[in-house]
């Protein structure tokens, strides 16, 4: 058999296999495995868990590594010293004594591909090997620079205006509705709800890579992800409010790195003071929606933001939009004046739905899931989809519909019939229904 995996550039110059077991018996049936699989068996070793981390931390890591678990009485734990040393891209399969399904889902939490009960079956050894195989054999997510890829930030302008509840919205659409491998960052690590808002737990991988940015690497951005659906992942933390964040922001960086050579689409939930503090986030955004209800306040930061903007981040392209907007009677700041202060128009307004808002909360759901017939849900879908599209766009067509030269907001009109530019009678009538 020819070795498949020699050829990709990720996993040049390693092994294509190692093995710890912990007894005679189990080091002859993997040795058999390999021999069947056309497989090295000189590296199978003995030692289990513990020798493999020894090795391991003074030798390069395998494509694929077995480690016996039956030394170690904490398999959890101890993986995680299995993390520390071991390089990305490796593919880990697990085989111990304990029976227990909770330990197999926890193991497979973690980021380990497989988990095998001894005594071992030569089918299953073999079935658990090649499946490795295949998966490391096909194309990586991030592979080939020609996909398409949506790098969008989210920033209310102000608390409370519902960017989360929008960030949310576009990250569930991308991956259900636009079939994009998708990630949601949150940024927030002392009050994010992306998880919550998922009915999700958030786990503890953006903690950790705050803690300890050299760690963040593929391997450890597999086991900090937490799986929303099969096309969404979602990042996130909730650090304990009296832990301070100490971080100059490249834990932020290095993750956004990593998440966009994995995924076709990333939502960053981003809290506003953090990006004014670490400017750099927005290396990796293309697009950044800046959230605003009709105040006076969110007029006012908006102008200021969108100024900032220019200054530190000119290759990111803002979008306004205007949110919880209703009848011109019931806002604080009718559209008109909220576009004469911020000196531009609105790119897109989006209803006042406390209803539907209120019930995607209760179900643990998105806007465009909970409540997809609803004016808001379909104002949603509408802007998912055409900032979906718009990824790859040249940047000088960026926020344009290439095929006809219609702007973001006026595609927006066309799908949603929401938001008219012109007069507010329209714009009245439709929210009031």
């Amino acid at each position: 058999m020819t070795d498949i995996l020699t050829s990709r550039p990720r996993l040049k110059g390693r092994e294509i296999f190692s093995a710890f077991v912990c007894d005679d018996q189990s080091a002859d049936q993997v040795r058999a495995t390999c021999q069947a699989l056309n497989w090295p068996i000189d590296r199978v070793h003995k030692g289990g868990l513990k020798n493999a981390v020894q090795t391991l931390s003074v030798s390069s890591s395998p494509s694929i590594l077995f480690i016996d678990l039956s030394d170690t009485t904490h398999p959890l734990q101890d993986i995680n010293a299995l993390a520390e040393v071991c390089e990305p891209g490796t593919m880990v399969i697990a085989g111990g004594q304990m029976n227990d399904v909770r330990l197999y889902r926890d193991l497979l939490a973690s980021g380990i591909q497989d988990y095998i009960l001894k005594p071992f079956n030569p089918e299953q050894l073999r079935d658990s090997f090649s499946h490795a195989q295949t998966i490391l054999s096909a194309p990586k997510q991030g592979d080939g620079d020609d996909i398409p890829r949506s790098q969008i930030g989210v920033v209310g302008v102000r608390g409370g205006v519902g960017a989360s509840t929008i960030a949310t919205a576009l990250a569930w659409t991308f991956a259900e509705h636009e079939r994009r491998t998708t990630a949601f960052f949150d940024l927030d690590a002392h009050f994010g709800t992306a998880a919550l808002a998922l009915d999700l737990d958030p786990g503890r991988g953006l903690a950790d890579a705050i803690d300890n940015p050299a760690r963040i690497d593929g391997l450890f951005l597999e086991r900090a992800l937490v799986k929303g659906s099969e096309k969404l992942s979602i990042l996130g933390a909730e650090v304990s409010i009296s832990t301070p964040i100490l971080t100059d922001g490249t834990a932020f960086h290095l993750l956004q790195e990593e998440l966009r050579s994995s995924f076709e689409c990333t939502v960053s939930d981003m809290p506003r003071d953090l990006v004014i503090l670490h400017p750099h986030l927005l290396n990796e955004v293309q697009t950044l929606l800046l959230v605003a209800e009709p105040s006076l306040a969110c007029a006012r930061d908006t102008f200021r933001l969108l100024t900032w903007l220019k200054a530190q981040a000119p290759h990111v392209h803002p979008l306004v939009i205007l949110n919880k907007q209703t009848s011109a009677a019931a806002t604080e700041v009718s559209q008109s004046d909220f576009e004469k202060s911020i000196e531009q128009k609105v790119d897109v307004t989006l209803p006042e739905d406390a209803k539907t808002v209120r019930q995607s909360a209760k179900l643990g759901k998105a806007v465009t899931d909970a409540g997809k017939s609803s004016k808001l849900g379909a104002a949603l879908l509408a802007l998912a989809h055409q900032l979906a599209n718009e990824a790859g766009a040249p940047k000088a067509h960026q926020g344009t519909n290439r095929s006809n030269g219609m702007d973001l907001s006026e595609m927006f009109q066309k799908l949603t019939g929401w938001g008219k530019a012109k007069g507010t009678s329209e714009k009245a009538s439709y929210a009031d229904g």
